[in-house]
């Protein structure tokens, strides 16, 4: 259930419910990514929102000349790197041009099924929410887990699962897929 004095949604929904072009676009990103619903499309979107609303009072503030957005600009620009949304390179205006995709791409969903933990992107889902997928040593059990850059090459079956067995027939052989 949650702690009752913060039962808030951490999404906007769209404020045009019936477009179409943009119910086609949510569509497109729920099946090339295996969300459940556009409701997890909404709560990406709304952190990138976040995200560049934040970059863009950061950069006005320093065309104003403040000397203490500095360490908060640092501070937001190593989170994003942390969590590979940005190159190592990245600016504040590089945070501009975050898109969805990149975020997306982060979710412990789609990284199991990137290292070839699972066959499909549905099957990965399964595996993670079945209790089937550790990181670092820990089970984790949310498909919409944001995986850091050095969690990436944690992310493995946990062994007290009968995935953890090679002559499992549902497992994978474990192949990086890249889709370009």
């Amino acid at each position: 259930m949650g702690y009752p004095g913060k039962c808030r949604k951490s999404y906007d929904t769209p404020r045009h419910p019936w477009e179409a072009d943009r119910m086609a676009q949510e569509l497109e990103l729920v099946k090339s990514y295996g969300l459940r619903n556009k409701r997890e499309v909404w709560k990406a979107q709304s952190l990138i929102r976040k995200y560049r609303r934040v970059s863009r009072q950061l950069l006005a503030a320093t065309t104003r000349g403040d000397a203490s957005v500095g360490s908060q600009a640092e501070d937001v620009l190593e989170h994003l790197k942390n969590y590979g949304m940005m190159k190592e390179d990245g600016d504040l205006d590089s945070v501009l041009s975050i898109t969805v995709e990149d975020l997306l791409e982060r979710r412990l969903q789609t990284q199991v099924y990137r290292q070839g933990l699972a066959k499909t992107l549905r099957q990965s889902r399964q595996f993670i929410t079945h209790g089937h997928i550790q990181i670092t040593g820990r089970k984790v059990t949310v498909p919409g887990y944001y995986v850091k850059r050095g969690e990436e090459m944690t992310i493995d079956y946990y062994p007290g699962s009968p995935m953890a067995q090679e002559a499992h027939p549902e497992r994978a052989t474990r192949i990086l897929k890249v889709e370009g």
